[in-house]
């Protein structure tokens, strides 16, 4: 097995409209196989000893067996195996796909609506390539690992099962000499996100005295179905961002797909902007549009956590974080589902504690309570 052997995916999707497209725009890349078709779960459950793929590409709605209940029953039986939901934009297709990234699905990314088909393809080429190379990937080097038998439930567990016994070393940054008290938290996650925060925001206690806000990297009508999800299970209040809300302490504010969440300072009150410019990182909400907002109106005082995620979006919005006397936290390698966001800013020396996503809970609160020290410039 070796990293020139080309990516196996198998597609399952009820559509022969969608099969044909996505196979056909699949079979273009010289490194990507379509090795398998299937046209619901349980005929892909049949298949994949067979074709034995490296990732899988699955449905939502599908006949006989949908996607959520596919993934219920593949877990067991192939616990390294990643899988990309692909959903439509649908309030009943964002919820299937928030509960099957908790019941083990890797990522998702959601299918072209109301598009001619050049714009279609260009979605998928976009969208969901980079995504099948990345998992492809990862699929790739997990199966030509020895078999182990691993009790999965959840993707969490899923991707601490599959994780490297030893985590990277990173030269953490030193504690600035002098740091205000912290005026608010930013949070900024991409892939394995949704299990991150759904851990994270509910650790933390009703009585926080700053505003913590949040970019998930996430289409606009999943924001509103997380946010959802945190309330219900915090006790903060837990809201998707609205332009010019004002920002208040003991509040959760998830970014909305699909545009950038910023924030500015009014006649002494913080609001947000909801700004619909141009994609960074090719993301929107892009994390550094936060980070670098929020830092213009905290300074030394802002606090940044970088949790799992696929890319290098928020290392550009860390270094002005730093460089203002702010700190920054970044989730582990071990405990990360891809450690490429938190990973870009340990390995630049930007994090000042490279932590288990556990561990990050009580780093965030011991900030808090730290006073500022004597003499620290305000």
């Amino acid at each position: 097995m070796t990293d020139s052997e080309p990516i196996r995916v198998m597609l399952v999707d009820d559509s022969a409209v969608v099969r044909r497209l996505v196979a056909g725009i699949l079979r273009e890349q010289p490194d990507i196989n379509v090795v398998g078709i299937a046209v619901n779960g349980q005929e892909a459950l049949d298949q994949i000893d067979m074709h034995r793929p490296h990732v899988v590409v699955l449905d939502v709605e599908m006949p006989v067996l949908d996607g959520l209940a596919t993934l219920r029953k593949l877990r067991p039986r192939w616990p390294k195996l990643p899988v990309i939901m692909f959903s439509t934009l649908t309030q009943r297709s964002a919820e299937a796909t928030l509960d099957a990234l908790t019941h083990g699905a890797n990522d998702y990314v959601t299918k072209p609506s109301n598009s001619s088909r050049e714009e279609s393809m260009a979605a998928v080429r976009d969208g969901l390539v980079p995504l099948v190379r990345a998992w492809g990937a990862i699929g790739r080097r997990r199966s030509a690992e020895p078999p182990a038998a691993v009790p999965v439930a959840g993707a969490q567990r899923s991707a601490r099962a599959a994780a490297p016994a030893a985590p990277t070393r990173v030269a953490l940054r030193p504690a600035p000499q002098y740091r205000r008290n912290v005026g608010a938290i930013t949070i900024g996650s991409s892939t394995g996100g949704p299990n991150a925060l759904a851990e994270l925001i509910p650790s933390l206690p009703a009585n926080l005295q700053v505003p913590v806000l949040v970019v998930q990297h996430m289409p606009e009508m999943f924001t509103r179905l997380l946010a959802g999800r945190l309330d219900a299970a915090s006790p903060l209040r837990v809201v998707e961002a609205e332009d010019g809300a004002v920002v208040e302490a003991g509040h959760v504010y998830v970014a909305k797909g699909g545009v950038h969440m910023a924030v500015h300072r009014v006649a002494g009150k913080v609001q947000l902007s909801l700004i619909d410019s141009p994609p960074e990182n090719s993301c929107r909400p892009a994390v550094d549009v936060l980070f670098r907002t929020a830092v213009q109106v905290w300074r030394s005082g802002l606090l940044a956590v970088v949790l799992t995620g696929m890319g290098e979006d928020g290392l550009n919005g860390a270094r002005e974080i730093v460089a203002a006397g702010g700190e920054v936290l970044t989730q582990d390698e071990v405990t990360s589902v891809v450690w490429g966001m938190p990973g870009a800013v340990a390995r630049n020396g930007l994090s000042a504690a490279n932590l288990p996503l556990s561990g990050l809970p009580n780093a965030i609160l011991g900030r808090l309570r730290s006073p500022s020290p004597v003499g620290a410039r305000r």
